[in-house]
């Protein structure tokens, strides 16, 4: 799934989408919850300038990955929105989304 994080501030560090991402869905969804859904973020895939990435998760538990984003209220001290932009089963077709 591509992601998007939309921001008053500029988030520049993937470790903090990233903490932010685990902490959220830890709390919604717990560890046994994160295990069953298999989401995993991908470092390589996070563009700074256009605040994109990917996660990879298992298609029966996209809702429930979408859901917890949306929870994400704050990165780094800054307001922020996290949507998602697209799903696919092929990274390739994900990396997409991020284009446009």
């Amino acid at each position: 799934m591509a992601f998007e994080v939309i921001s008053t501030e500029k988030i520049d560090r993937f470790s903090s989408v990233s903490n932010a991402v685990w902490a959220k869905t830890k709390e919604f969804l717990g560890e046994l919850g994160i295990a069953k859904a298999g989401i995993w973020l991908l470092p390589d895939k996070w563009d700074s300038t256009r605040q994109t990435g990917i996660i990879r998760v298992s298609h029966r538990h996209v809702n429930e990955l979408k859901a917890s984003l949306a929870l994400i209220k704050n990165i780094d001290n800054a307001n922020v929105v996290v949507r998602s932009i697209g799903v696919s089963g092929i990274l390739n077709k994900t990396e997409r989304f991020m284009i446009n």
